[in-house]
């Protein structure tokens, strides 16, 4: 014989959850899956950030090796700063190269020069991805001086 329960009553051990229990879960879960979210948006941006910092390493390493390549006497090793853009990659960097040549205590030349290059990248994103890479080199004669070693 079986017993007939009404419908509002529940058996014992069968209680489901009730509308606030499941409300607050569903705002603790909300909570955590933003916490997340803001995780990965700082993943992203640090990603990006480090893309335009080594794409601005390998435009300075570029730039240098090309002041490195010329004649001692040329030119564009003459003291002077030139500014200029190069886009790479789909992207824009602005670049600045500084030619001065080193003197001695008395303002004579030591036949050395110091190259500085620095590349800072144009695009958009927080300011700590558009921080300048600096790259600095020195470039002496060939010419026989006070150090050279003789055979």
């Amino acid at each position: 014989m079986k017993i007939q329960t009404p419908k509002t009553k529940t058996a014992i051990g069968e209680g489901g959850f009730t509308l606030i229990e499941t409300s607050i879960a569903m705002v603790v879960m909300m909570v955590a899956a933003l916490a997340c979210s803001s995780l990965f948006v700082f993943s992203i941006q640090n990603n990006v950030g480090g893309s335009e910092r080594a794409l601005s390493m390998a435009v300075a390493q570029q730039q240098l090796e090309q002041l490195r390549s010329v004649e001692y006497e040329d030119s564009t090793l003459n003291d002077l700063t030139t500014n200029f853009s190069v886009t790479t990659g789909g992207r824009t960097y602005n670049v600045q190269r500084q030619v001065v040549t080193e003197k001695n205590f008395n303002n004579i030349s030591k036949e050395l020069k110091k190259i500085i290059v620095t590349v800072t990248p144009q695009a958009a994103g927080p300011n700590w991805t558009r921080t300048p890479v600096v790259l600095v080199s020195y470039r002496s004669t060939l010419e026989a001086g006070p150090y050279k070693l003789t055979n």
